[in-house]
């Protein structure tokens, strides 16, 4: 999403660099859409997989309509014709992974298995996922085909899915994969300030980079920063290792567009949090701890809420 330049400008230059990091680190999954910056991702990723085929399982999403008005499609026609464009823009003839980026509502999701269960018959796709659906939805998409992933938001700030989908998730066998695992750059190793924002970035009307919101989040994330670098990791590293640590089957997939972020990232993997490390997390950042909604309510259009 970042090489789309949602979060401010970059370079294709800058983006390959980050890939060519992620080489090194043996970072090989890599996750995208087709409305990021209107396909400048995909093109993106696509330029430099062509120079480094099959290093990388990719994943892409559909079903959305950017508009205007944005609306959401599920309808076989509409998927179809949004991985063609996909698929031509990273410069293959199949992703690992294919999302419905939302759902439409109206459309039984049975249906839309059925849909994607054709692409991946014709050899398009490799495994089906959903992103922000409740463990409701994944019940009945399960009971169609087996789903490969659901991509929801998940991290110290967002804990939703411990209400249901971590576990609907583990007990069906399905990935699930933690979208926005460093709060959007809350925990990022250098204090945002959201009057840098400019204002196409999505967090300049998101209620937690708001104030008063943003003030009493930022006091919270510094208290769990300070107690990051007194255990020897950056605040970023810290929050990742506690996304590792809540199951086998969740992967955190934090996006940048730097390679130097990307490498503090990596460093996550390699600690092991002990129960009194994440008792301390626990007590300093408890669940429920943030102030203000995830999403405006223009934002919150689409995921499917539960609880």
């Amino acid at each position: 999403m970042s090489f789309g330049g949602i979060y401010g400008p970059t370079s294709e230059a800058e983006s390959h660099r980050t890939l060519h990091r992620a080489l090194e680190l043996g970072i090989d999954h890599l996750d995208v859409a087709n409305i990021y910056g209107n396909g400048v991702s995909e093109e993106v990723i696509g330029s430099f997989v062509k120079r480094h085929p099959g290093r990388f399982t990719i994943a892409t999403k559909a079903g959305i309509n950017n508009g205007p008005p944005r609306s959401f499609d599920n309808s076989p026609s509409y998927l179809r014709e949004c991985l063609e464009g996909s698929l031509r823009r990273l410069g293959v003839d199949h992703v690992d992974l294919f999302y419905i980026h939302r759902r439409e509502q109206a459309r039984p999701i049975e249906a839309v298995v059925e849909t994607l269960v054709r692409l991946k018959d014709e050899g398009k796709i490799g495994g089906i996922g959903f992103s922000e659906i409740s463990p409701a939805s994944l019940e009945r998409a399960c009971a169609v085909h087996p789903i490969m992933a659901v991509q929801n938001e998940y991290s110290l700030w967002t804990r939703l899915p411990e209400l249901g989908m971590i576990q609907a998730c583990k007990r069906l066998g399905v990935a699930f994969v933690a979208f926005s695992p460093l709060g959007r750059g809350i925990f990022s190793e250098t204090p945002l300030d959201p009057a840098t924002f400019a204002d196409t970035d999505f967090r300049k009307t998101n209620p937690r980079f708001m104030e008063p919101n943003f003030s009493y989040n930022r006091k919270a994330i510094t208290r769990f920063a300070d107690f990051a670098r007194m255990k020897g990791h950056s605040p970023v590293a810290l929050a990742l290792a506690w996304v590792l640590s809540r199951g086998d089957h969740v992967i955190p997939i934090p996006g940048t567009r730097s390679a130097e972020h990307l490498t503090e990232a990596a460093n996550g993997a390699a600690i092991q949090l002990s129960q009194e490390d994440l008792a301390e997390i626990k007590a300093i950042l408890p669940a429920g701890f943030a102030h203000g909604d995830r999403y405006s309510e223009a934002q919150a259009v689409g995921p499917e809420r539960y609880c």
